[in-house]
């Protein structure tokens, strides 16, 4: 397992769980032992825990994790298996699950640029967010609110830049990120949109318009990329991310391999479902496709067909999406924005593609389960908040 991160972890639980009894050996770049991501931006930079500790047993498992080594190449034998390069020498191996997530993006500039993707990152942030700090935050993204929910929380200045006119432009769209924008000044937060970026400097940040924005602390949240540039010349098919195929495994000049899997932020995987490769940066990727890794490296037939899932808490609201929403052909609401906890479903036909809750979990969790099994709803029902999304399914 390359990758010390939950994907890597549970592509061992369940290499076990499937009856591998051989050496299970997990890299990983960070000093840390694995733990879990999305408390980083949550309990970690509230102060609420040091380390998130994943849910493994990993001695009972027989899993030898090698922590602080960086895998820097590969080379794949002809027929199965092959060696690992890494910092730390070479190992080899005859089934290799890649799970090296992914790398935030940086801004160009020479000053002192934050971001948050590991546990020293989240740590390194929170000891800076001080009362009368002025942070500075570039992107009103999930990370971005996130943090600045912390940060307000904990008497800093904070400002937020983003260069779409909404915030979750890209994610939901201008008309649904237009809504989440008086969370900002509820938590007495600036949000500026339409705002470029031209460099972080030392002192605050340069905008494309000549001005300037002063700041005691600048973190970055405008998106990550798979971490996969180590995979160079070893043969394998990237694009983006390292491209799979329905049963996550990885190809080598468009053949595939069946002693190669990928999964988690660096894997860009076919889905039956919505006919189209998706790469999915979020957690319950991590924690369910291993799976499905797991059992093809051991020659089941298997596939991963989940619709994705994702939730953000900030300022003080709990937003779930599940689904993948590109193609649908209409959106509508359930409940109004300004009543405080409401959904937005996406509709093919009668067909539910997606949804999107604000304090409404409860529909977000009747919605997954529609969403998968593919049964037609009425539209009509499935607008009335007062109806259960269960409700809904035509009969």
């Amino acid at each position: 397992m390359v990758g010390g991160g939950l994907a890597g972890v549970r592509a061992a639980e369940s290499l076990r769980k499937h009856g591998y009894g051989g050496a299970l050996v997990v890299v990983g770049a960070e000093r840390h032992l694995p733990y879990d991501r999305p408390p980083l931006t949550k309990a970690v930079l509230k102060g609420e825990t040091d380390f998130p500790a994943l849910d493994a047993d990993l001695p009972a498992l027989d899993v030898e994790v090698r922590a602080g080594e960086r895998a820097t190449g590969l080379r794949l034998d002809a027929g199965r298996g092959g060696t690992l390069a890494t910092t730390a020498g070479d190992l080899a191996f005859d089934g290799l699950v890649i799970a090296t997530g992914a790398t935030p993006i940086r801004l160009p500039g020479e000053g002192p640029q934050h971001v948050i993707r590991t546990l020293d990152d989240s740590l390194d942030v929170r000891s800076r967010l001080v009362p009368g700090a002025r942070v500075v935050i570039i992107g009103a993204g999930w990370i971005g609110a996130e943090v600045a929910t912390t940060a307000a929380k904990k008497g800093c200045a904070v400002t937020v830049v983003e260069a779409a006119a909404t915030p979750l432009a890209n994610a939901l769209g201008p008309e649904l990120g237009a809504l989440t924008a008086p969370w900002y000044a509820e938590a007495g937060v600036e949000l500026r949109t339409g705002v470029k970026v031209a460099s972080v400097d030392h002192g605050g940040l340069a905008l494309a318009d000549g001005g300037r924005i002063p700041a005691d602390l600048v973190v970055t949240g405008v998106g990550v990329r798979p971490e996969v540039a180590w995979l160079d010349g070893s043969g394998l098919d990237v694009e983006r991310g390292v491209l799979a195929d329905a049963s996550l495994r990885a190809s080598a000049g468009g053949v595939v391999r069946n002693d190669v899997v990928a999964v988690g932020d660096c894997a860009a995987w076919w889905s039956n479902r919505y006919g189209r490769r998706l790469l999915v940066e979020h957690w319950d990727t991590a924690l369910n496709a291993p799976e499905t890794a797991a059992r093809t490296l051991l020659g089941e037939e298997a596939a991963y067909d989940v619709a994705p899932y994702f939730w953000s808490e900030q300022f003080d609201r709990f937003v779930q999406y599940a689904g993948h929403h590109s193609a649908a052909e209409r959106m509508i609401y359930r409940g109004a924005p300004e009543d405080g906890a409401w959904a937005v479903a996406w509709l093919t036909g009668d067909r539910l593609d997606a949804i999107l809750t604000v304090d409404r979990p409860r529909d977000l969790v009747q919605a997954k389960r529609v969403i998968a099994a593919g049964t037609p709803v009425d539209p009509a029902l499935l607008a009335d908040p007062a109806v259960p999304v269960r409700a809904s399914v035509k009969s």
